[in-house]
């Protein structure tokens, strides 16, 4: 008798309408929420620009909140800072993100401040100028974060000449070199209808949301380049390769070792998924760290190899990376710390427990629904990106009756066909000496080394 009256408080299934111009909208709503998340996802990144102009996505995000034709930067501080909203952006390799968190109320001025900033930026010579030096003061501070710095070495090693190889930042000489015209460029290319979705989640009304999007972003260009047009001219080719950064004065080693993953789309996606949560992820500093389930993890701890190591499954239009990041302040372990991490790749393809499956397959779930429940910012964050990724909106069921599906023997399969005997990316920074050369960790894919 309780379930019914229940079902008033719980999010609506996600709807989705195509705007003639090509846009779509798609909403989730929360009947109880009295906060909504209004995003504008754009399936551009730092992959689609070529070598001369790398850089030019993330700067036109800076570019993006200082004043557009009606509203100067001072003006438009002003407007969010009224309304209690947070106005953020981000840019990764192949979408670009614009979104407000604001008060139900206020979802009609997040869609025009949106619109108004995607469609009017003014790029005055003098902002651009200003940008031009927060952007070189963020790319030192850039060059201090190890992680970033080493992800963007294995992007560069693994899809050599390619788009995906490029950093999000660009280049420092890109950067001191891109003008008004190169940004407006890229808005006319990129910044197109079919590219765009308008996502909201929360206190939305999804015939609200789409009569907004018909009034503030019908002026949107229709043309451009197809996102599979770009893809065709330059596909991501993934080559086995290594590239060592080797500072005998840093405290810590860290590596990567990835090999080719798959895309969105690909029927494998889902069981690397599950490859990664068996995999796991373990920091010595954690709570709990002494107990973690990964038989990876518990190697790392028993024998004090490593601070920290993460699994990492990345997807992209076309292909992907599976792998693992480790950091190191025991240095002269490395070779040991290498070895725990192809013994447990290596398990994958031989030998998948399936109590480790199981583990994984709960754990994934959970991490699913943590996130996507975490605030109306993931869910939109979800949704955005499923649609410019899939197409779709995935159902929680079908993504969840997937990853079920998945056994010891899938595991098995896809390991063997990503893993076994294939060319790795190794990506190292720090006092490397004793971390073992490419041919180890060639061998180590398909046999025992001692």
């Amino acid at each position: 008798m309780l379930i019914a009256p229940l079902q008033r408080f719980l999010p609506r299934p996600a709807q989705v309408t195509t705007l003639p111009n090509g846009m779509r909208v798609a909403t989730e709503a929360s009947p109880h929420a009295q906060t909504a998340t209004i995003g504008v996802w754009i399936d551009a990144g730092s992959r689609y620009e070529t070598a001369a102009n790398n850089g030019t996505a993330h700067f036109l995000e800076h570019m993006a909140f200082k004043g557009t034709k009606t509203r100067t930067t001072a003006g438009l501080e002003e407007e969010i800072e009224n309304m209690g909203a947070h106005l953020n952006a981000y840019t990764s390799r192949e979408q670009t993100t614009y979104y407000a968190k604001v008060f139900k109320k206020d979802v009609a001025k997040a869609v025009d401040v949106l619109s108004d900033i995607l469609q009017n930026s003014s790029l005055e010579p003098a902002h651009v100028e200003r940008e031009r030096g927060v952007i070189l003061r963020e790319m030192e501070e850039v060059e201090k974060e190890v992680e970033e710095v080493l992800f963007d070495h294995l992007h560069a090693t693994a899809f050599q000449q390619t788009g995906l190889g490029r950093t999000i930042l660009g280049s420092a000489e890109n950067v001191r070199t891109i003008t008004r015209e190169n940004l407006a460029e890229y808005i006319k290319t990129h910044y197109t209808a079919p590219r765009m979705v308008l996502a909201g989640a929360g206190a939305v009304d999804h015939d609200e949301l789409v009569k907004l999007a018909q009034n503030s972003f019908a002026g949107l260009s229709t043309s451009g380049t197809a996102v599979d047009n770009l893809i065709s001219q330059d596909p991501a080719h993934f080559t086995g390769s290594d590239v060592r950064i080797r500072d005998d004065d840093m405290p810590t080693a860290s590596f990567c070792v990835a090999f080719k993953g798959a895309s969105w789309k690909s029927p494998d996606a889902v069981p690397l998924m599950v490859m990664q949560a068996m995999l796991g992820s373990w920091d010595k500093s954690a709570p709990g760290a002494a107990h973690a389930a990964s038989p990876l993890a518990q190697s790392v701890h028993a024998n004090e190899l490593a601070n920290s190591f993460m699994a990492f499954n990345t997807n992209y239009a076309d292909t992907g990376l599976f792998g693992v990041h480790v950091s190191s302040d025991a240095t002269d372990r490395l070779d040991d710390a290498a070895f725990a991490v192809m013994q447990a790749l290596r398990d994958l393809i031989y030998d998948p427990k399936v109590e480790d499956v199981t583990r994984a397959k709960q754990a994934l779930k959970s991490s699913l629904l943590l996130h996507s429940e975490s605030s109306t910012s993931a869910t939109a964050e979800e949704i955005g990106r499923q649609l410019i990724t899939y197409g779709r909106r995935i159902p929680r069921a079908e993504l969840f009756a997937r990853i079920d599906a998945v056994t010891p023997e899938t595991v098995k399969d896809v390991a063997w066909r990503y893993i076994r005997d294939e060319d790795p990316a190794i990506a190292a920074i720090g006092p490397t000496q004793f971390l073992p050369d490419y041919n180890w960790f060639r061998q180590s894919t398909y046999s025992q080394f001692y």
